[in-house]
């Protein structure tokens, strides 16, 4: 087979537009409510091309907290990303210092905007008057900024709220598939309001 025709095959067979659900899976991002891209990132549309997959993000984190994307997902193998729910991100920034490509711009702590926390209201034991918990507010590194208490219940500032996921990961309220009383919906997935459900 000739070069020529071996690469315009092997474009239109990734640039085609998805026609089963295993087609959307291979070309969808896997960047969802609680899986994030690590601090700094590019937008999502210039991530994939961006992105060498060295690794060196993944290496450098000393609390593992990211995670290199294996061949189940598509075009994204990989690339890193964060499950807050398991290993949050801890802001150590030494992610940022690393990547060769400014896919992962340098920034501060207080800039980083992985995400938004979002509470659910009608699954939060505080909001629900069932009890008082303030495990999100006792782990956020921006409490009284990203995290306030108004009457005990916690309320999110998404002007300081950086997503690290350190809130989702102490909530002990679990519901269905999987998602906290509290959960980090990424910028990009973002519509309208965040202040709570």
């Amino acid at each position: 087979m000739e070069r020529r025709h071996f690469l315009k095959l092997l474009l239109s067979t990734i640039f085609v537009l998805p026609t089963t659900k295993a087609d959307a899976g291979f070309l969808s991002s896997p960047v969802a409510t609680n899986r994030l891209r690590p601090p700094g990132a590019v937008s999502e549309e210039t991530f994939l091309g961006k992105c060498i997959r060295c690794g060196r993000c993944v290496e450098v984190c000393p609390y593992r907290s990211i995670v290199q994307l294996d061949m189940k997902n598509g075009v994204h193998a990989g690339t890193p990303l964060i499950l807050a729910e398991t290993v949050p991100c801890y802001l150590c920034m030494k992610c940022v210092e690393v990547c060769p490509t400014g896919t992962l711009k340098k920034i501060s702590q207080e800039e980083t905007r992985m995400g938004i926390a979002v509470v659910n209201r009608f699954t939060c034991i505080t909001w629900r008057g069932e009890a008082i918990c303030r495990t999100c507010y006792n782990v956020c590194p921006f409490k009284e900024k990203a995290i306030r208490l108004d009457e005990l219940r916690p309320v999110v500032d998404e002007k300081y709220c950086t997503g690290c996921g350190l809130c989702v990961h102490g909530c002990p309220i679990t519901w269905k598939e999987g998602l906290k009383a509290i959960n980090v919906e990424p910028i990009h997935l973002m519509k309208g309001s965040t202040q709570g459900i």
